[in-house]
């Protein structure tokens, strides 16, 4: 860390269980907050639901950057994620499935599955951090398609 930015990320408690979260490069902030039958007041995002957005923008830059790169004409991107969590404390997350849509035109199956493998396997950090079976299929809508 620097100096400059002593912490990765910083929480500071508002009330309840309500929690600023603060990154501490880009200093953007997001509200975090539990459920009412928890004892939350429901004013922001779950933090699991946080972690599954933090897989799915990490990877999905990775994919669009790697299309972008290979001059693949997309005209839309999404990522979808769903994850199952255990029954028994701590609840994480044992399996988190990553639906890809792409859409675009011409765009080439083998760059889509190219960019989506490298993503996986090499670029994306936060897929290598979760201690979770991480599988994804993904969709190719061409434009002008009915």
């Amino acid at each position: 860390m620097s100096e400059k930015h002593p912490y990765g990320a910083a929480l500071t408690w508002t009330s309840g269980l309500q929690f600023v979260g603060t990154a501490g490069g880009s200093k953007h902030a997001i509200v975090l907050d539990g459920s009412p039958d928890v004892g939350g007041d429901d004013t922001g995002m779950r933090p699991m639901e946080a972690l599954l957005l933090a897989l799915g923008g990490c990877t999905g830059m990775d994919v669009i950057s790697i299309l972008q790169k290979k001059r693949v004409d997309v005209t839309g991107f999404e990522v979808r994620l769903n994850g199952e969590r255990a029954d028994e404390y701590p609840k994480r997350y044992e399996r988190i499935t990553l639906e890809f849509v792409v859409k675009g035109r011409d765009v080439s199956e083998a760059a889509v599955q190219r960019a989506i493998e490298l993503s996986q396997t090499k670029y994306c950090g936060a897929t290598a951090s979760l201690n979770a079976e991480i599988s994804y299929t993904y969709r190719i809508e061409q434009d002008g398609e009915a």
